[in-house]
């Protein structure tokens, strides 16, 4: 079972409040479909979400762009740091370092659950 990170779920009324620029791929935990329950109170997605805390192997892993091993790297992450994992994608977890980023892809294999 993976430990699900303290966050705080917003109580006001979400909405959009005028023009808001989307940050770089990669930079947030933002995508079009889902973002970190941090940023509800800043980005109008469909869907925000809770993440589940994993520990990153003792080999550390490349955080990725895309769901491919050939995308762009994002950032390296050192062995036994911790990854919020935001969504499953296949063999791939996307999520990021913390609510402020950076965010991305993971191979399965690299993450074992938070101790």
């Amino acid at each position: 079972m993976t430990q699900a990170a303290d966050y705080r779920i917003p109580t006001s009324g979400l909405g959009l409040k005028g023009p808001i620029q989307r940050p770089a791929p990669g930079s947030l935990p933002l995508r079009g479909d889902l973002a970190h329950i941090a940023l509800a109170t800043h980005y109008l997605v469909p869907h925000y979400v809770v993440p589940q805390i994993y520990t990153v192997q003792a080999d550390g892993a490349t955080l990725k762009l895309t769901a491919d091993r050939a995308a762009d790297d994002v950032a390296q992450l050192d062995g036994s740091s911790q990854f919020e994992v935001l969504d499953l994608a296949g063999d791939w977890y996307w999520g990021c370092v913390g609510p402020d980023g950076p965010s991305g892809y993971l191979p399965k294999a690299t993450l074992r659950t938070a101790d």
